[in-house]
């Protein structure tokens, strides 16, 4: 999927945080949080498990267009700014798209905007799992905590 079907997928949420950082230093807390969320064999093996696209990390570091982490590859990629990831396995399709805006001094707003198709009755079960349980939203805000932690602690002295 490129970056202009990701409107076409429905709509599933969006979490927001304001660190304590500029939008350079979140983007590079971003890649760092990224990658260490998804290295090791636990994030390889769901990946393989569920049979997504792009089961292991490879392409550019920083993140830029075409670098994968298990399950995900990145469509667009403009430091500082956005970093759209998409994916899809044999229960959905789904786009993660992080959006960074300036917040005030030394502060930065970050969004997590996701969306995702869950085709058929397994797509539809595979949602209430992973969606209607909460353990998206859960998730979600256990990676922005630790987009938080790894951008202010990469600015202070």
């Amino acid at each position: 999927m490129d970056a202009a079907g990701i409107t076409s997928l429905p709509y599933v949420d969006e979490h927001t945080t304001v660190v304590a950082a500029d939008t350079g230093a979140v983007w590079r807390g971003l890649g760092a949080a990224l990658e260490e969320s998804f290295r090791g064999p636990g994030a390889t093996r769901y990946a393989r498990l569920v049979g997504c696209a792009d089961r292991a990390a490879s392409g550019p570091r920083p993140f830029a267009e075409g670098s994968a982490l298990p399950g995900f590859r990145a469509v667009a990629a403009d430091p500082g700014r956005e970093l759209v990831l998409t994916g899809r396995h044999r229960f959905s399709s789904y786009a993660l798209t992080f959006r960074l805006e300036p917040a005030g001094p030394g502060r930065s707003r970050l969004r997590a905007e996701t969306r995702a198709a869950f085709p058929g009755p397994a797509g539809g079960l595979y949602r209430l799992l992973v969606i209607a349980t909460g353990g998206h939203a859960m998730g979600m805000r256990r990676l922005l905590s630790a987009i938080d932690r790894r951008s202010t602690t990469r600015c202070r002295p």
